[in-house]
């Protein structure tokens, strides 16, 4: 069996629509894929800005944005089509939407985008919420991309993800945990936005800078890192609690850089530490998202990850900055066929499931 799906991802960076239309096959339950078409819409600022204040709306308005939004998307999808010549070729879209809200302890999650505006502007069908049937069923509702990293990138023993929070799937023996590290590019680039810049290219700020190492000892000691799997971050824990710590220190934008750069890549380190108890196993991580093109971070990374005898890999740039939106339209043609979305191992929830709604955007 084959489909041809787009995938729809927002980061909570905030640096763009992410869109991916590919093929998929499935063949005696193997998975392959290929990428016909990717394209990121950068956000006007007037958008970004819309979309980082959503969580100080009322409620009338929220949902106004929230209908604004899946028109928004449903236009891009068009352009996106026009432009690729798909027309009468996309069978489904697949949205995750922009995350908002995420209090799974308290059984929400809340993504803007409504499905239903895609479906009618694209007039065709779209799946959406896909995060809201695990966390209903007890579950953290993230990470949902595990199940696609374990169907189409099983050579693996990890993925790490890069993007506003970094986050980390891990295979161990048949069974797949994963998880969210800390906050990252999200944090990052609102350090570069104090410059003028949108982000911090290369990590070339960083790396002039020093660790700060009282700053480095608060970030680390940090109550979420002492927490055990299965566990998620929302937004907030960057732009809320992270970010403020590292502006109450008074640094150079570089020292600062530096130091949450050296942040980041000794969470991972950890990650890895706790996870792979036996050093020198040839282990493989792949990692991906807008944080796999700053080369600094990357280093560091290494650096942190020497002792394990690991093989750090960054794909080619297609899959390196579109994998999240590539695995959402998997997620949507695994829920057209009605099999499970989410793990169970991976998110706490109390079973595996089939997440997402389905709206007919296609005319009976």
């Amino acid at each position: 069996m084959f489909y041809k799906a787009i995938g729809i991802m927002s980061g909570s960076s905030l640096d763009g629509l992410d869109i991916v239309f590919a093929e998929f096959t499935e063949t005696g339950g193997k998975w392959s894929y290929q990428v016909l078409a990717s394209d990121c819409y950068e956000y006007e600022e007037s958008w970004a800005n819309r979309l980082k204040n959503a969580i100080h709306l009322n409620a009338y308005d929220y949902l106004l944005l929230h209908s604004a939004y899946g028109k928004y998307i449903g236009e891009k999808i068009n352009h996106f089509i026009e432009k690729n010549k798909l027309h009468f070729q996309v069978q489904l879209i697949a949205s995750h939407g922009h995350t908002t809200f995420h209090t799974p302890h308290l059984g929400m999650t809340g993504q803007l985008g409504d499905g239903a505006a895609i479906a009618a502007i694209t007039g065709i069908n779209v799946v959406s919420d896909l995060r809201a049937m695990d966390v209903a069923l007890g579950g953290q509702g993230a990470p949902i991309v595990p199940i696609g990293e374990k169907l189409l990138w099983s050579d693996y023993d990890a993925l790490l993800n890069i993007g506003g929070i970094a986050n980390i799937s891990i295979k161990k023996e048949d069974e797949y945990i994963a998880y969210d590290i800390c906050p990252a590019n999200r944090v990052l680039n609102m350090m570069a936005n104090e410059t003028g810049k949108n982000y911090d290219a290369g990590g070339t700020m960083a790396a002039s800078g020093k660790v700060n190492t009282a700053l480095l000892s608060q970030l680390n000691a940090l109550d979420y890192y002492k927490q055990f799997h299965p566990k998620s971050l929302a937004n907030s824990f960057g732009t809320d609690i992270v970010y403020p710590i590292i502006q109450s220190f008074n640094i150079a934008i570089e020292d600062a850089l530096r130091t949450f750069t050296e942040h980041i890549a000794m969470q991972v380190g950890y990650a890895f530490i706790n996870n792979f108890k036996i050093q020198n196993s040839n282990y493989k991580l792949l990692i991906t998202g807008g944080g796999a093109h700053n080369s600094f971070l990357i280093e560091r990374i290494k650096f942190a990850l020497g002792a394990m005898n690991c093989k750090v890999e960054v794909p080619s740039k297609e899959v390196a900055d579109y994998k999240e939106a590539l695995v959402m339209a998997l997620l949507g043609v695994l829920r057209w066929r009605e099999e499970n979305t989410v793990l169970a191992s991976v998110t706490g929830a109390s079973r595996n499931s089939i997440g997402g709604a389905v709206w007919m955007g296609q005319q009976a």
